[in-house]
């Protein structure tokens, strides 16, 4: 879910709600021009340095804040990894009024459905992938040389044939109902413009991999009776997949555009509107204030910034570009080599979509997969979620001591009361949101409705975050163009997904992957994270969970493994293919902003994510770790020997606790780490005797190096 990102304050942020461009001030391209004008004077105050520590700050409403280093470049590394920022100028020309008439209306649509229902489910999808292909064709370009101030004729051929398919639907539904499985060659048509015009859109917004995929699978839906062995099946004509896709809601308005016309778009209108608050700027200030001074604090404030925005976000790249602009210039300064500091605002990005509660809206996809509560979700993921960042600050913290590096001089930082005071008031909106998706028992879509008024009632109480009435009409502009992204990928899975329902598709790779590992359950795990890191290249977290969960999941559910943990497993991986060379786009894109070699950077990203690798192979093993069937007491011991064991992986990976750790100790912690990750109370004692014998060598080491001392670790 590609939320808005970190707006900047005051005159900087007129500028950007200003800016004639899709979603200025709020999506990531947005933010990389008008943190250009807010660092060129454009907008804004100068800015204050102070060269003590080589940081500069700027002073706003009594709060330190990072001056970033934003320049083109942003704008330029984003388009060149993220093609969903790839829009062209529409606000600049004609076509701004009815783009923005059209965003404007499918917010205020979606809202009013939540609140008070809707038509039947198939107009309701139909309306939503309408409206979000007719934004897609009026804001994307064909090819990245096209001028972004032009749109080509044929695009509005697009939007017409767009727009009729939410038309015939709303008209014919009543008939459409009474001739059953029988249909016409108006269907036909239809049907094969709204296939067209959604693989097009996913082309234009994703890249060629996700359309090409899902035009392999027309093709074996078609020749399916002169498929091999197993994925042989009866085949289907051309006419009767158009349809399929076009009046069921197993195709293109599956699950996956069903959430997206629900869930997501009001989660994604939430974001919006907390960041047109300025909620994005309070979780920088609060990182810097919480972490910005302890030692190597701006890789510390990266790692929390971006695990609070990542997870109300689902695009890692995006926040990367984002987030990053911050803190990728602060890292260096302090000492941070380029491919260390682009890895962990990537590896930091990428996690953020596992970390409840909203995990970049595919928990509520999984809850609908599985047919389980969300709260329930929510609550597994975040003992997995902790740890994965629990590595990520060791090592950070680790590499700094190695270096010698220090955090920022404090009287550079925001204090902390004074952020609190200034923005703390914008956590009730998150606070209202926990209680309701977790203690109140109303729905979801009411729950997030209600937030979003909560939101413009909370920020109304200061005056640097209230939200004037074009503030208002702003967010919902830019969400809905905000969700242009996910409900476009969404849409263009649903060809997948409805193929798979139509064929058999996922049962017979299931069956085959098991048959490949010879029905045993590690080997089984290990081709599927490949197989998940391979479908998750270059896909957005949703999509890609849902090619994964259709594809891969299965194969666990047959040996066994408990369908929350098979999920949980192939999102991770799924997932993880944005920092895992050669196409680790998150990491590329972080490369891209600190100078450093993307291959390298991608390695590292993946060394700092060790534990995100490890820990899912450990709950499909034992569920213990995910919370499923513990008690309290068992719980407790579980995360305890679990956070050793991620501490201990990453000493094993930095090589460093005081002095530097031979290979033979780092293999030794290894093992104690995966003893401890393993929820077993023998291992867990195994674990402990080898942690002894470590540690008593590490500190004869550090003894005999004179560096046997707290400030060393």
């Amino acid at each position: 879910m590609s939320t808005p990102h970190t707006p900047p304050t005051g005159n900087a942020r007129d500028a950007a709600a200003d800016d004639p461009r899709p979603g200025t001030g709020s999506t990531a391209a947005g933010q990389a021009h008008a943190r250009k004008q807010a660092s060129t004077g454009k907008a804004g105050a100068p800015a204050d340095t102070d060269v003590s520590n080589g940081t500069d700050v700027s002073t706003d409403t009594g709060t330190s804040v990072l001056n970033a280093e934003a320049s083109d470049a942003d704008l330029e590394t984003l388009e060149k990894y993220d093609r969903e920022s790839r829009t062209r100028d529409v606000f600049g020309t004609w076509l701004a009024w009815p783009v923005g008439i059209v965003a404007v209306s499918l917010s205020v649509y979606h809202i009013w459905t939540a609140l008070f229902g809707g038509p039947p489910t198939l107009v309701h999808r139909a309306i939503h992938v309408s409206a979000i292909l007719v934004l897609a064709f009026a804001l994307y370009r064909p090819y990245a040389k096209e001028k972004r101030a032009t749109t080509p004729w044929f695009d509005y051929i697009l939007i017409a044939a767009s727009a009729s398919v939410a038309i015939y639907l709303a008209t014919q539904y009543a008939e459409l109902v009474t001739r059953g499985s029988r249909f016409t060659m108006t269907d036909v048509i239809i049907g094969g413009l709204l296939v067209f015009a959604t693989l097009e859109a996913a082309r234009r917004v994703t890249g060629w991999f996700l359309p090409a995929l899902a035009v392999l699978f027309i093709i074996y839906d078609i020749y399916g009776r002169s498929m091999p062995g197993l994925m042989r099946h009866r085949g289907y004509d051309l006419d009767r997949i158009l349809n399929y896709m076009l009046t069921s809601t197993e195709g293109i308005f599956s699950t996956a555009i069903g959430v997206s016309s629900t869930y997501i778009i009001l989660f994604i209108l939430f974001g919006a509107f907390l960041q047109r608050s300025g909620m994005g700027q309070f979780f920088n200030d609060i990182a810097l204030a919480l972490a910005g001074q302890t030692r190597g604090g701006p890789a510390k404030v990266s790692v929390i910034a971006s695990g609070f925005l990542g997870s109300i976000n689902g695009s890692a790249i995006a926040n990367v570009v984002t987030t990053g602009a911050f803190t990728i210039p602060l890292m260096k300064k302090i000492g941070y080599q380029r491919n260390f500091a682009g890895a962990v605002e990537s590896a930091a990005s990428v996690g953020g979509q596992i970390l409840p509660p909203i995990m970049g809206a595919a928990a509520f996809i999984m809850a609908e997969t599985l047919g389980i509560p969300y709260r329930e979700i929510a609550l597994v993921a975040i003992v997995p979620a902790l740890l994965y960042y629990l590595g990520i600050i060791m090592q950070v913290h680790l590499r700094a001591t190695r270096r010698g590096l220090e955090g920022i001089s404090r009287k550079n930082l925001p204090a902390v009361m004074d952020v609190m005071r200034e923005r703390g008031h914008l956590l009730i909106p998150l606070a209202y949101l926990l209680y309701m998706l977790f203690f109140s028992g109303r729905t979801i879509l009411f729950s997030a409705v209600t937030t979003i008024f909560v939101t413009v009632l909370v920020a109304m109480l200061r005056k640097t975050t209230r939200m004037s009435f074009k503030d208002i009409i702003l967010a919902l502009r830019d969400g809905a163009i905000t969700a242009v992204s996910v409900a476009v990928a969404c849409a263009a899975v649903g060809v997948i997904v409805g193929v798979a329902s139509q064929t058999g598709f996922g049962v017979k790779l299931a069956n085959a992957i098991v048959t490949i590992g010879g029905g045993y359950l590690l080997p089984t795990l290990i081709m599927t994270a490949l197989a998940c890191i391979i479908l998750g290249m270059g896909l957005p977290s949703i999509p890609a969970y849902i090619v994964t969960a259709t594809m891969a999941a299965p194969a666990l559910a047959q040996l066994g493994v408990e369908p929350l943990a098979a999920h949980l497993f192939v999102f991770y991986f799924g997932l993880f293919a944005n920092i895992t060379p050669p196409v680790a786009l998150a990491a590329f894109a972080a490369a891209g902003l600190s100078g450093g070699t993307p291959m390298q950077t991608g390695f590292t990203a993946m060394r700092l994510a060790l534990a995100g690798y490890i820990v899912p192979f450990v709950f499909v093993y034992n569920p213990v770790l995910i919370m499923q069937d513990a008690d309290v007491m068992t719980a407790i011991r579980v995360i305890a020997t679990a956070s050793i064991g991620v501490i201990l992986l990453a000493v094993a990976a930095e090589g460093f606790l005081m002095v530097r750790v031979p290979w033979v100790l780092r293999i030794s912690l290894i093992i104690g780490s995966v003893l401890f990750l393993t929820p077993n109370l023998v291992l867990d004692l195994i674990g402990t005797a080898v942690l002894v014998v470590s540690l008593l060598a590490i500190i004869a080491l550090a003894k005999k190096a004179d560096r046997l001392s707290l400030r060393n670790i």
